[in-house]
C-alpha cells in the first residue's frame, strides 16, 4: 500500500534521484523538454521541502515517488486561453510529480492525497508529455486550456472536479 506524507530535508537526495529517474524517462517517451536535464531545480526543491509543500509517495517507508501540492490560487492559471477553467471553486494544484518507475499508483496516491483539501485539482503539463496526458485522462481529469509558465513556456492545464 502507498502512503504519502510531506518530505523532510534528510530525503533531499533520494528526491532528487528520482527527479532525474523522471527526467531520463521523459526523453525516452519523446518530452525531452519539459524538465531538460535540469529542472526542477534543486533550489526549488529544497524550498519545496522547507515551505511543507513537498510529498513523497512510499511503500514501506521506501520513497518511491514525489510530488508539490500547493494550496491557494497558482499565478500562472489567472490566464488561461483555448479554453476555460470549470469553476472558479477552490483547488489544490499538483506540480512536479515523479517517479522512480519502481511501483505503479504514484499518481492515484497524490490524488487521493490532494481530495482531502479540496474537491477541485488542477495540473498542467508539457504538450509532449503524452505519457502524463493518458494518466490525467484515465484518473477523470478535463482538459481545459493552455496557461503560461513565469518564463512564458506553454503548458497544457487540466482539472479534475468531484462529481456532485
Amino acid at each position: 500500500m502507498l502512503t504519502v506524507r510531506k518530505a523532510t530535508t534528510d530525503e533531499f537526495d533520494v528526491i532528487m534521484g528520482i527527479y532525474r529517474i523522471a527526467r531520463e524517462f521523459m526523453a525516452q517517451t519523446g518530452n525531452p523538454n519539459q524538465w531538460g536535464n535540469s529542472r526542477p531545480a534543486p533550489e526549488q526543491i529544497r524550498q519545496d521541502i522547507q515551505n511543507g509543500i513537498c510529498h513523497v509517495v512510499c511503500e514501506n517507508d521506501v520513497i518511491h515517488g514525489v510530488f508539490a501540492l500547493c494550496e491557494g490560487i497558482d499565478p500562472t492559471y489567472l490566464y488561461i486561453e483555448d479554453g476555460t477553467w470549470p469553476n472558479d471553486e477552490t483547488y489544490v494544484t499538483i506540480h512536479r510529480i515523479a517517479g522512480d518507475q519502481q511501483v505503479h499508483g504514484i499518481f492515484t496516491a497524490a490524488m487521493e492525497h490532494c481530495r482531502q483539501y479540496a474537491d477541485n485539482i488542477r495540473i498542467d503539463t508539457h504538450r509532449d508529455n503524452k505519457v502524463m496526458q493518458s494518466v490525467l485522462a484515465k484518473h477523470g481529469f478535463k482538459r481545459c486550456g493552455i496557461i503560461y509558465l513565469k518564463n512564458g513556456d506553454s503548458r497544457t492545464a487540466f482539472q479534475w472536479r468531484k462529481e456532485l
